[in-house]
């Protein structure tokens, strides 16, 4: 399946600065930024800055440095806000939705890092 990418979601415009955010962390391939409705006390939005739709998209098509830099940002993330066991906390939980049967909001990948306190069970039923 060929992937369109919309560049008007959100986060292609706060990758373009139309729409500020407060960056805990960047790197070369990767931004973090609070998530404006927090579900729990941690709750950061990861983002590549390249244009990818969804985990599978980023994941045939970005680069070897886009991913590995990505994917140490998270753990990078994770270590800073506390919540990385081996740094100390208890540990979190990533979420990335892809396509519409997983109520993905936003059309450009992302994981949700959720922490600083029990996240509970991963669904409801």
């Amino acid at each position: 399946m060929a992937y369109t990418y919309d560049d008007q979601n959100i986060f292609a415009k706060i990758l373009r600065g139309e729409i500020p955010s407060t960056p805990v962390f960047e790197s070369e391939h990767t931004i973090a930024f609070p998530d404006i409705s927090p579900q729990k006390q941690v709750h950061i939005l990861v983002i590549p800055k390249g244009a990818f739709r969804c985990y599978d998209h980023f994941v045939t098509s970005a680069s070897d440095a886009e991913q590995l830099d990505f994917f140490k940002s998270v753990a990078l993330i994770a270590k800073q806000t506390g919540t990385s066991q081996a740094h100390g906390g208890n540990g979190y939980r990533l979420i990335t939705n892809s396509g519409p049967d997983s109520h993905q909001e936003v059309p450009h990948f992302h994981v949700h890092l959720l922490g600083g306190e029990p996240c509970g069970p991963l669904t409801a039923g």
